[in-house]
C-alpha cells in the first residue's frame, strides 16, 4: 500500500474512528461509564507517554546521531512552550466567549442568554476539536514519514486519549443544545481534519526530510505534555488508594501495549 494511503487511513483512525468508538459509551449506563472513563484516561496517560520516549523520541535521537541530540532537547523545549501557548490561547478564547455571552444578559432575557451561551461553548469545542485533530494528523504523518511501525504506534497513542476527550466533547455538545445526532456528525465531521493535517504535513516534509526528526520531537513534546499537563493533573483528584494503585495499573498498561504495539510493528 502507497505511503500515502497508509497515513490517510491511520489519521482517519485517529480522528474520525476514535469519535465514532467513543459513542460506545452513550449506550453503557452512566453509572457503568463514570467508572470506565478513568480507567481509559490512565491507559491513555500511559499511551502517550510510551509513544513519546520509547518511541519518537529514540526515532528522532537517531535520525540525527549522538550530535544532534541538543538540537532534539532545544525542539522538545520548544514544542512544549508551543503547546503550553496554544492551550493558554483556547482557555483564553473559552474565557472571552464567556464574557460575550454575558453581556448580553442586559439586553436578553435569563434563558436566551444560558443558550447563548452554552451555544458559544458547543461551537468553541468543535473549533478547538479541529485544531486539535489538524495537529494529530501532522503527528502521525511524521511518525508515518519516518518508518510505518511509528505511525502504527503514533496512531495508537493518539486514539487512546482522543477517545475519553471525544466522549467529554460529545456530552458538551448535547448540553450546548445540538441534538445527539447531530453532536455525532459534528464530533465525526471534526476527525476529518486530521486527514487534512497529515496530507499536508506529508506534502510539506515529504520535501524536507531533513526535519523530520524535529517533526518527532515536536510530536513527543505533544504527547508530554497532554499526558503531564492535561491528563495526570486529573488524575490526583481521586487520591484514596485503591484509585491510585488502578491508575498506576492501567498507566503501566498503557506503557506496554505501546512497547509491544512497537516491537510487534518492527518485526
Amino acid at each position: 500500500m502507497p505511503l500515502l494511503a497508509w497515513i490517510v487511513v491511520f489519521s482517519a483512525l485517529g480522528g474520525i474512528a476514535s469519535a465514532a468508538f467513543a459513542v460506545i459509551f452513550l449506550w453503557v449506563p452512566e453509572e457503568r461509564s463514570a467508572r470506565l472513563l478513568p480507567h481509559f484516561v490512565s491507559f491513555a496517560t500511559g499511551a502517550l507517554l510510551g509513544a513519546a520516549l520509547l518511541a519518537l523520541l529514540p526515532e528522532a535521537m537517531e535520525g540525527l546521531g549522538p550530535g544532534g541530540a541538543r538540537r532534539i532537547g532545544v525542539t522538545l523545549v520548544a514544542g512544549l512552550g508551543v503547546f503550553f501557548v496554544i492551550e493558554k490561547l483556547v482557555l483564553w478564547w473559552h474565557s472571552w466567549s464567556r464574557e460575550e455571552g454575558g453581556t448580553d444578559a442586559h439586553a436578553h432575557d435569563h434563558g436566551h442568554d444560558h443558550d447563548h451561551r452554552a451555544h458559544a461553548s458547543g461551537v468553541l469545542v468543535l473549533v478547538g476539536d479541529s485544531i486539535h485533530n489538524v495537529l494529530d494528523g501532522v503527528l502521525i504523518a511524521s511518525a508515518f514519514l519516518t518508518s510505518v511501525s511509528l505511525g502504527l504506534v503514533t496512531t495508537l497513542a493518539v486514539a487512546a486519549h482522543e477517545i475519553p476527550h471525544r466522549v467529554g466533547d460529545f456530552a458538551l455538545l448535547v448540553h450546548a443544545g445540538f441534538s445527539r445526532r447531530r453532536a455525532l456528525l459534528l464530533n465525526l465531521a471534526t476527525g476529518t481534519a486530521s486527514v487534512a493535517g497529515a496530507i499536508a504535513a506529508y506534502y510539506g516534509l515529504g520535501q524536507a526530510r531533513d526535519l523530520l526528526p524535529f517533526a518527532l520531537a515536536f510530536a513527543a513534546a505533544g504527547f508530554l505534555y497532554i499526558a503531564v499537563a492535561g491528563l495526570i493533573p486529573g488524575l490526583h483528584r481521586s487520591p484514596d488508594p485503591r484509585t491510585g494503585a488502578m491508575q498506576v495499573l492501567f498507566i503501566t498498561l498503557g506503557i506496554a501495549v505501546v512497547a509491544l504495539a512497537e516491537r510487534l510493528a518492527g518485526v
